[in-house]
């Protein structure tokens, strides 16, 4: 026979009062910010009506969202208008740093976020963001890395392994350098490294990325053109592209990621080539007395200029490309 436990006989003992337990307490978004410090999001437009409403969805946090837009034919500025805390300002494009340093010296307040539109913070980004800024003595710049995702699928290798951008930083602290494409962030300190990812979504279709390549080849050209580097050898027209396809394509481990990698990796060579390619053909029409047709670039010293006086070279360093 099964053994059971006697029946618990009832407690008549007197018991202590205990009072009922508080309901929770509701802290409104607005209390957060307000024990943190204000942040001001930066993004530069032109045609991003397809990727605009994402990328500003993500930065719904921030104090203020600044767009600065290259004169959009599409709806790109009237979706933007519809978010709360966004000022849309126009300005003539004369490359990403020339507009981003200029956005930098229009926001409200000193700490500040860039984003371009293919971008968006995560939630866990954001938090940390937010924690680091209600820190008493935070850094004056942080890199974020990206998870990248292109031609439908995420990119892990094909070198973007390592790829992480300077975008976080207090005003005066960071800026661009003159430079019309692929310009990186230099910085007064070395930049801390977040442990949250910036999701990337680079590119959706073949087309789309081969004409960027040849766009940003062009205006790569264009640089050098103005560097005075006009001497172009077989050096910089065939060895540098086979390097560069090399590099990503076996030593980066692109060729694990089959055709996705093969594409991701030889579509940047073939800019590498086509930029050399360009800067020769120019040299030759100047031989023949035919001046090249470059993009403007931005001759405004205040752009560039920092807040207080040229970075030294022991104070700012150049944010390395991964």
């Amino acid at each position: 026979m099964t053994a059971y436990p006697a029946p618990a006989t009832a407690d008549t003992s007197p018991r202590e009062h205990r009072p009922a337990p508080l309901p929770p307490v509701l802290v409104p978004e607005s209390a957060t910010k307000a024990r943190r410090r204000r942040i001001s999001a930066i993004v530069t437009t032109f045609n991003e009506a397809d990727t605009i409403e994402a990328c500003l969805d993500s930065l719904k946090w921030c104090d203020e969202i600044l767009v600065v837009d290259s004169h959009s034919t599409d709806s790109t500025r009237e979706i933007a208008g519809r978010f709360d805390g966004v000022r849309v300002l126009c300005r003539t494009y004369y490359g990403a740093a020339s507009q981003k340093n200029w956005a930098i010296d229009h926001c409200r307040y000193d700490w500040i976020l860039i984003l371009d539109t293919d971008e968006r913070v995560t939630p866990e980004l954001q938090s940390e963001i937010e924690t680091l800024l209600s820190a008493p003595s935070p850094a004056t710049a942080y890199s974020i890395r990206r998870r990248n995702h292109a031609l439908g699928g995420e990119v892990r290798f094909s070198g973007l392994q390592h790829d992480r951008v300077t975008r976080l930083f207090r005003r005066g602290d960071a800026r661009y350098p003159n430079r019309r494409v692929h310009a990186d962030m230099l910085t007064r300190q070395t930049p801390e490294v977040l442990d949250s990812v910036l999701e990337h979504y680079m590119v959706d279709t073949l087309e789309e990325y081969v004409e960027r390549t040849r766009r940003y080849a062009s205006w790569g050209a264009a640089q050098l053109w103005r560097d005075g580097r006009r001497k172009i050898g077989l050096w910089q027209a065939l060895v540098r592209p086979a390097w560069r396809f090399f590099r990503t394509y076996v030593l980066q481990l692109g060729i694990l990621e089959g055709t996705r990698g093969l594409i991701m990796c030889a579509v940047p060579a073939y800019g590498t080539f086509l930029k050399y390619a360009t800067v020769w053909g120019w040299a030759n029409q100047q031989e023949d007395g035919r001046i090249p047709s470059l993009p403007d670039f931005d001759e405004d010293p205040a752009t560039w200029a920092w807040p207080s006086g040229d970075v030294g070279s022991d104070a700012g360093r150049l944010q390395p490309t991964p």
